[in-house]
């Protein structure tokens, strides 16, 4: 690997690694060792299996667990802090396989876009494995066991990658607030097809006179940045890390702060999302379709809720006769999130159904 793609991913995964060998090995596959010697990630994989499975249960421990003296039936003067937990141990069980399943973590190296580094032989190569959610999941572990090795099971450390990583929190609480990591990376991968540059610092500011140096800081990271204007979170002191975020085609470099590197990104996201919202930026329904049309507007229809903008569409179907005896169909396409619904008749069901959606998608596309 070049010495860029190694800072680019340490970058992507928030750890600095000591002996960079360790990463580069994380992506090195059988197949490529076997064709080439050396060793490869598969040991690694275990490793960070383990660890991962560590992390994630000392992640869960916290969230739902507590210590309590009230809770044991015992006839003694003396008080009993017994452990606690708002979960049983199935529910735990099952919290912890869907944070770790392969899909999960196939998804976390797909966004980050890492498979793309990885190190093969011809077969792989010609097979295009490195697509595939068994060999994502493998990277990931992989990557977990490298960091393991490299920081000397320093529990931390390895927490503090899995967080940054995975954001096992933000997956569990994913319905009380606005992902804006996920939000920016989405934006950026649509507009721009690659990642936004982020990078994340770790220091410690306790007073007002240490704003300049962050800022100096800030700007001498990477050195093309020197030149553009800073929008910075209001939090500067007394946190311990700071995000660097740049978007493409914007002439700002957005700067969040945070007491863990998560919430540092979180800050410097929501800022650079609340910016695009001002100047709307976002990705409209206008923006999506760019073609409406009848023969197309039932997928159209369909890309728009995967998309999140509203769920699924339903049909409803009536089919009558006329004076003639030939049938005559009747659509009705519904979305849950609009009181308007549309209808249309057809002599054939998939016309009625195309005509029904098309007056939905222009209904939405003009409100």
């Amino acid at each position: 690997m070049e010495e860029r793609e190694l800072q680019i991913i340490q970058d992507r995964i928030g750890y600095r690694f000591k002996n960079v060998d360790l990463l580069q090995q994380a992506f090195i596959r059988r197949s490529y060792s076997k064709e080439n010697g050396g060793e490869d990630n598969e040991i690694l994989e275990f490793i960070g299996d383990k660890a991962l499975d560590i992390v994630i249960v000392q992640i869960l421990t916290e969230m739902y667990g507590f210590y309590c003296s009230e809770c044991g039936d015992f006839d003694s003067e003396n008080d009993f802090d017994e452990f606690c937990c708002e979960r049983s141990e199935g529910q735990l069980t099952a919290i912890k396989s869907k944070l770790v399943e392969k899909k999960t973590l196939a998804e976390v190296i797909s966004v980050l876009k890492l498979n793309r580094f990885l190190i093969m032989g011809e077969g792989d190569k010609k097979n295009k494995v490195d697509n595939e959610e068994a060999v994502k999941e493998d990277l990931f572990e992989a990557i977990i066991g490298a960091v393991t090795l490299d920081c000397d099971w320093n529990l931390k450390e390895i927490r503090s990658t899995v967080e940054y990583m995975l954001e096992p929190k933000e997956r569990l609480n994913k319905n009380n607030d606005e992902n804006y990591v996920e939000l920016i990376q989405e934006w950026s991968l649509r507009r721009f097809k690659e990642l936004p540059d982020i990078f994340t610092g770790n220091s410690s500011y306790d007073d007002e006179n240490m704003c300049l140096r962050i800022e100096n800081e800030i700007r001498s990271i990477p050195k093309r940045d020197s030149n553009i204007s800073l929008i910075n979170s209001e939090e500067y002191f007394k946190t311990h890390f700071f995000s660097k975020l740049r978007l493409q085609g914007i002439d700002k470099v957005f700067v969040g702060y945070g007491r863990s590197k998560n919430e540092s990104r979180r800050d410097v996201c929501k800022l650079a999302y609340n910016y695009l919202k001002k100047n709307n930026m976002l990705f409209s329904v206008r923006n999506e379709i760019e073609n409406p049309n009848v023969s197309e507007a039932i997928n159209q229809l369909e890309t728009l809720a995967r998309r999140g903008y509203f769920s699924i569409p339903t049909y409803d179907f009536n089919v009558e006769y006329d004076k003639d005896g030939n049938q005559v169909w009747e659509c009705d396409c519904h979305i849950k999130e609009y009181k308007e619904h549309y209808t249309h008749k057809s002599s054939k069901k998939r016309e009625a159904k195309k005509l029904a959606a098309f007056k939905m998608l222009q209904f939405i596309i003009t409100s």
